[in-house]
Parts: C-alpha cells; structure tokens; sequence
C-alpha cells in the first residue's frame, strides 16, 4: 500500500492548462474516485500518476519518493485500462502472467500468484481460454488479474467500465470494491459516471477545468457540495436549480410564490438574488391548497416512483416522489419544501453560501 501525494501539479500540452495546481493527497489504503465530466483533466492526472506523462510543473510524491523523473515501470503501480489490453493470441493463464515472466520470477511464483487472483476474480474455469472467448465482463477481471498479479503499491482505474452494460457495470462496481476491501491496497479511479463515484470511492475528488472543486466523502459532496458545479454533477435526477429572491424573514420566493425559510445569511441583504438549489427526492407533494402550486408538464416513470417535471411560472423543476399516486400533465398539484432542503448559492460565482 501507498500514499500518493500531488503538490502545485500542472499540465499544459501548449493549448492552455489542463491541470492547474492540483494539491492532493491520497491515504494509504484509500480508494479515492477522480470523478468530473470529458475534459476535465481526470485522465491525465492518473497518467502523471502513473508516469506516462510529464507534469508541467509540481510534484508528485508516492510513499514519500519524489517520482517526476522515474520511469512507469519503476513506479511499482499497477494501472486498469478502459480497453482490456488482453493479447488475443495468449490465454488467461498467459495474459495474467506475462508481467512476473518478464520480472522473471520463478514458475511456481508465478502460478500461485495466477492461481490465488484467479480464485478472487472467478477465472478459474476460465484460465486456458483466449480473450475472445470470453464475455466483456469476464475479459475486464482478467486485466484486473493481470494487474493484482503484480501486488503493487496502488492500483490506478481508468474509466474501466466504460465498455460494459448497466447490468455488468453494476456487477463489476460490486466486484471491483470488494475486492478493494480483501487486498486493502491504494486505489484512484477515473469516472465520469457519478453513481461509480458515490457507490465505490472512500473520497471522492470532483474536477472541473482542470482543478479541484471539492474533495471529500460521497455523503459529503451530496449533502454539501461547495458550489453549483458539484451540487448539479452529483445526483439522479439532478439538482434543481431556481432563481430565487431573498425577503427579510428569510423567504426564498420564484416567481411570486414562498418556496421555504432559511435563515439570511450574513452578508446577503433582504432582496437579494440567489440560486436555489433543490433535490428532486427532497420535495414532497401534496393538495393544491397546500404548499406551493405548480404545473404538471411531463412525468417520467421509473418503476420505483415517478419523476414529475413540474413549472412554477416560468421555471422549470424536477420532482421524485414514490407515494403512489397518479400524475398527469396538465395538472396543478402543490408542493412542499421541507425546511432543510434548501442550498443557497452564489449566481455570479457558483460558490454555495448556505
């Protein structure tokens, strides 16, 4: 196991800053997601970790080691790629254990390094078959093997689900912390996908333009994301947004109807816009003459409930609720807000101020 720690790290291919001053530290033993949408600079930030780029500027330290001029190879990392990487013309056996062959380790070493990852990962049946033999979830565990086989210091994940069905995906989030859990060993994973982020990562580090927006725990970035970029990247359906305005008392009015109360934050004077942020799960409906009415424009399905796309005035917003009862466009239906719900932020910088 490993930390891996990133000090002032940039990177500029000449266009403009891809990263810019990523500050970072990774536990040992930690499974931490780099998680933001395509060109956010995720990727790159892995490849400067694994030492198939070069940083621009700053440092990158593992286990203490300043390691910007040392070879992938030397790093003792392991990384996981979207694409399997398999050799098609070598079996499972030969695949998993190319890299100990190339160290030239004794054969018995390397069969009960195979054997042993084989065993975790459920290739065992499946160890003298090629590549093409095998399922997309079958062929992503053995370029996981190939990777434990080698017992690094940390893994490094880049987007490896990417390739697979909602049902495998599913299955291989399960698999991939699992085990996590079983070699306890330094994982950083590259996601765009924010429920791979939520339901696998023991910190989560959002990234945007090529800088960190907010680190911190799944629990953490969803019930207090720092400004508008994560409180809308995280959540499904995603967060509402309203231009609101803020009364003395505290109310938070759109479009002429109180939504809730907040107390006024220091520094906001009464009248003052804001964007108000709403979790779809977090609003409840109830009679017309209750709450705050709004149109029914659109209503989603799920099987677990409904989304209700809702118009009060001239914004639009989402609602889920699971109580069962019908919904129909057209129809005005009240809504309720509880008093926790509410985030407040910034219009002009995004940055969340309650």
């Amino acid at each position: 196991m490993a930390t891996i720690t990133l000090s002032r790290v940039s990177k500029d291919y000449g266009g403009g800053p891809v990263l810019r001053g990523i500050d970072l530290e990774i536990r040992e033993g930690e499974f931490v997601a780099l998680m933001g949408p395509s060109g956010c600079g995720k990727s790159t930030l892995l490849r400067l970790i694994a030492g198939l780029e070069e940083p621009s500027g700053g440092q990158i330290h593992i286990d203490g080691r300043l390691v910007n001029d040392v070879a992938p190879k030397d790093r003792d990392l392991a990384m996981v790629f979207q694409s399997y990487a398999l050799y098609p013309h070598m079996t499972v056996r030969e695949n998993m254990s190319f890299a100990l062959k190339q160290r030239r380790l004794p054969p018995a070493e390397i069969t009960q390094a195979v054997e042993a990852a084989a065993v975790k990962l459920g290739l065992t049946n499946l160890l003298e078959r090629k590549p093409k033999a095998l399922s997309g979830g079958q062929r992503q565990r053995v370029a996981m093997g190939r990777a434990i086989v080698r017992n690094p210091k940390a893994f490094l994940f880049d987007e490896p689900l990417s390739n697979l069905d909602a049902r495998l995906r599913e299955q291989m989030r399960y698999e991939i912390r699992k085990l996590h859990r079983e070699l306890g060993a330094t994982s950083v994973y590259v996601t765009h996908d924010q429920v791979e982020a939520m339901t696998m990562a023991d910190r989560i580090v959002a990234l945007n333009d090529g800088a960190i927006q907010q680190v911190g725990s799944p629990q953490d970035l969803y019930d207090t994301p720092a400004n508008l970029f994560v409180a809308g990247f995280l959540g499904s359906p995603p967060m509402n947004f309203l231009d609101a305005t803020l009364a003395a008392d505290g109310a938070l009015v759109v479009e002429g109807q109180t939504l809730a109360r907040v107390p006024p934050p220091a520094g906001l004077a009464p009248g003052a816009t804001v964007t108000l942020g709403l979790r779809p799960e977090r609003l409840a409906l109830a009679d017309p003459a209750e709450g705050v009415a709004a149109r029914v424009d659109v209503v989603e399905t799920t099987g677990t409930g409904q989304v209700a796309h809702l118009a009060i005035g001239a914004q639009r917003l989402k609602l889920f609720t699971m109580d069962g009862r019908r919904l129909a466009p057209g129809e005005v239906v009240g809504m309720v807000v509880p008093p926790d719900a509410p985030l407040l932020f910034d219009p002009g910088t995004g940055t969340r101020i309650a």
